[in-house]
């Protein structure tokens, strides 16, 4: 997915190359990935398969009816400086980005300033096509072959977004982010990334001790676990960093209705239909699917150094986030691919757990 997002990046203006750095190591040496003692239960089980992907840190989340109810590091941010990764450690999110563009886009679309019917060169963008590729396209993945006829995956589209927003608004997508997300939250773990100096000081936030605190990236090598460096970029389609803990704000926000009006809302949770009628498995932002009477609003994240997870069970209140500081939460997966959360091991730990069983929350 993170790799689908280099073209794309070169062509906003403003942005370096998104793979800028990351081949090389920022510290010599393989990382041994340990389990984390006396856990008992869903931890321990969550844990075990943290170690059995070879991630070094893993940060997670799960919110039900209102509030944050568990939330606690597995392993470690940075294995260099031996710091611990705790529910509060920012991450690279990757494409876990992209819901957050989606509530400023739909902003947007409610004030009047943006047309998801209309023709993306509406908003300066020219892109090669068959027919006409219109805003919707490009946040339902559906831009390529035929506009509109076949969903395709595709993080390079996806950051077209950010064009749209500085056409319709004369400002950056960074900039209405912190104004209308992350101040209003409180979010003080997240931010966009912080290789990007301008968009990063929009927050606030002293970068220096952000930086000091971030998970550290790796990758699994040869059967190695290195170390490696963040990708650079960030626009809607990926580069926003952030904690788990803030993550999960943002899905109580959703469900208590924050930001956008309950039509709206519906219109982002509704799967999206082919020039044909077919249901497709995306939304506006997100990915939708029903497993055993279960509606699973869901989001994934995979990029170089790092991956994401975000699994929403609406019918039972309940939000699940986990962040990574290696590509292996997802990688194994196919996630973007085969558009089923629950060939995620760690995602249907969750399901069956919580979802479909009621074993209590730590």
């Amino acid at each position: 997915m993170g790799r689908q997002l280099v073209a794309a990046a070169a062509v906003l203006a403003g942005l370096t190359p998104f793979m800028a750095g990351c081949g090389s190591q920022t510290e010599p040496g393989s990382i041994q990935v340990t389990p984390e003692p006396g856990l008992v239960g869903f931890p321990a089980r969550l844990d075990s398969l943290r170690v059995r992907l070879r991630i070094p840190g893993m940060s997670v989340a799960i919110a039900r009816s209102g509030s944050i109810v568990w939330a606690r590091g597995f392993g470690v941010a940075n294995a260099h400086t031996s710091l611990a990764a705790t529910s509060s450690t920012p991450f690279h999110l990757a494409s876990l980005t992209k819901p957050f563009a989606s509530v400023i886009v739909m902003q947007l679309v409610e004030a009047g300033l943006v047309d998801l019917d209309a023709p993306v060169s509406t908003y300066g963008i020219d892109l090669p096509s068959t027919g006409v590729i219109r805003v919707r396209h490009l946040l339902t993945h559906t831009s390529e072959g035929t506009p509109g006829s076949q969903y395709r995956y595709n993080g390079n589209r996806y950051s077209y977004l950010s064009q749209v927003i500085e056409s319709a608004t004369g400002r950056s997508f960074a900039d209405l982010l912190v104004e209308r997300i992350l101040h209003p939250l409180g979010l003080g773990n997240t931010a966009p990334n912080p290789q990007q100096a301008a968009a990063f000081a929009l927050t606030g936030l002293d970068r220096n001790r952000f930086v000091e605190r971030m998970a550290a990236g790796y990758e699994l090598s040869r059967g190695q676990v290195l170390p490696i460096s963040h990708p650079s970029g960030f626009n809607t389609a990926a580069g926003l960093v952030a904690s788990a803990e803030d993550v999960a704000a943002l899905s109580l926000a959703i469900d208590a209705g924050r930001f956008l009006e309950p039509g709206t809302w519906r219109s982002v949770f509704t799967p999206a239909v082919s020039n044909t009628g077919q249901t497709l498995p995306y939304g506006l932002g997100w990915f939708i699917q029903e497993y055993q009477g279960h509606v699973l609003q869901w989001h994934y994240g995979y990029w170089t150094s790092n991956s994401s997870l975000i699994v929403r069970a609406p019918q039972k209140g309940l939000t699940f986030v986990v962040l990574a500081n290696s590509p292996q939460l997802s990688a194994p997966y196919g996630l973007g691919d085969n558009n089923n959360v629950l060939r995620s091991d760690v995602a249907r730990l969750f399901v069956e757990s919580f979802v479909l069983g009621d074993e209590a929350i730590p």
